[in-house]
């Protein structure tokens, strides 16, 4: 299972370090350090999905959190992004705290914190008050770096403030490792009371989520709730059975990066220098004045939506598949009226793009040969998920015996 988080993170790195050369050029950025601090972050994504003991997750959350607190104050002349890197780093400190006393707990219930000693402690009946204190703290600060509700409300405020490729990467990465760790955490060790914590944290994720982003004219904002939203519906795979729910949640969270990684890396091209150009109003007109870039933006929205021919369409349908097949079926009615609310919001951004004229003429510079490259992997894994999807599925239920065996 490791490998395959591993080959994931290591193309979301690879493609926003892509979109980056031509951020890091028009924001004036000097860049040494900001690629260091992609390379360190992508190490704690890796060490975090593969450790298999929680005090090396711990120290793999770190590492990895400490250069996305740095990364999101990156564009330092404005006060947006710093406010956006100390909410993050105080907020992310409590959610820290949390999962290391939730550690501590587990630790105090099973006389471990290896990952196999705890499975074997609680199948053995070993379920104690203090083993249910040590899931719920633990979750609270996983739940907090994937942006899932209640946990959320860092999220629109740091995504707006900060550098839109640094964003890219923290709405996916992270969260790849993130679900990771909830793929041991609750399928591996088995931990009790999670079907209830797993119900309430994917309802309300996708209800506020989506009602949040109907009411947003910012993209970067816009885009934090949908991220939100998108948590929610991988949720719903936790509480389904390994056999179904593992291979959902591998081909959600591989199909969400290409989609999303995609989508920012044209935001942080539209934007211009200083990002003054976010609004939906400034994507006016974009299918006239520059028809790739739309029809890319497009293809990544559609999948969002979860469109027959994109990634977006069998994530959807995997995960619903797994959670009513578990007998979840208000939860699953919950997500299908939420993706009917999410597709007004992800529609009229292309309404605004195909059938408005903006007022002003939002400047739109030459798309340079890196920026191709990574709309270029972005677009190919989107549309081949979409596709053909079963080899994706097969290689990702392999993972099963790995956690069940």
């Amino acid at each position: 299972m490791c490998l395959r988080f591993h080959i994931l993170i290591t193309a979301i790195t690879a493609v926003v370090i892509l979109m980056s050369y031509e951020y890091m050029a028009t924001q004036q950025i000097r860049a040494g350090e900001y690629y260091s601090l992609i390379l360190l972050g992508a190490v704690g994504m890796c060490l975090m999905s593969s450790a298999v003991e929680l005090v090396l997750i711990f120290i793999a959350l770190e590492i990895s959190s400490i250069s996305t607190y740095v990364l999101a104050g990156f564009r330092r002349r404005a006060a947006i992004s710093s406010e956006a890197s100390v909410k993050y780093f105080l907020l992310g400190s409590f959610a820290t705290a949390f999962f290391l006393y939730g550690v501590a707990l587990m630790f105090g219930a099973t006389g471990s914190t290896g990952i196999s000693v705890i499975a074997q402690s609680l199948r053995a009946g070993n379920t104690s008050t203090l083993a249910f204190a040590g899931i719920a703290l633990m979750f609270v600060g996983l739940g907090f770096k994937v942006a899932a509700a209640p946990f959320h409300i860092w999220t629109p405020d740091v995504y707006e403030g900060a550098p839109a490729p640094v964003v890219a990467l923290m709405s996916t990465g992270p969260k790849a490792a993130v679900f990771a760790v909830l793929l041991r955490v609750l399928f591996e060790i088995n931990a009790p009371g999670r079907l209830g914590l797993i119900w309430v944290t994917a309802a309300l994720s996708m209800t506020l989520g989506n009602l949040s982003a109907l009411v947003q004219h910012n993209v970067k904002r816009l885009l934090a709730y949908s991220s939100i939203a998108h948590a929610g519906y991988l949720m719903m795979a936790y509480a389904a059975l390994p056999a179904n729910g593992i291979p959902a949640v591998m081909f959600y969270t591989a199909t969400y990066a290409a989609m999303n990684v995609g989508a920012f890396a044209i935001v942080s091209h539209l934007a211009g220098a200083g990002e003054r150009y976010v609004t939906i109003e400034d994507y006016a007109g974009l299918g006239r004045r520059s028809p790739l870039l739309a029809a890319a933006l497009s293809i990544f929205l559609l999948s969002l939506i979860g469109i027959p021919m994109t990634g977006g369409f069998f994530a959807k349908f995997y995960v619903f598949s797994a959670a009513f097949q578990n007998s979840l079926t208000g939860l699953v009615i919950i997500g299908v009226l939420n993706s009917a609310i999410g597709a007004y919001y992800y529609l009229r951004l292309l309404v605004v793009m195909y059938m408005k004229e903006g007022g002003q003429e939002i400047p739109i510079a030459p798309t340079p040969l890196a920026l191709h490259a990574a709309l270029a992997i972005s677009i190919a894994a989107t549309l081949y998920l979409g596709i053909l999807p079963g080899r994706v599925i097969e290689f990702a239920s392999r993972s099963v015996r790995d956690l069940t065996q």
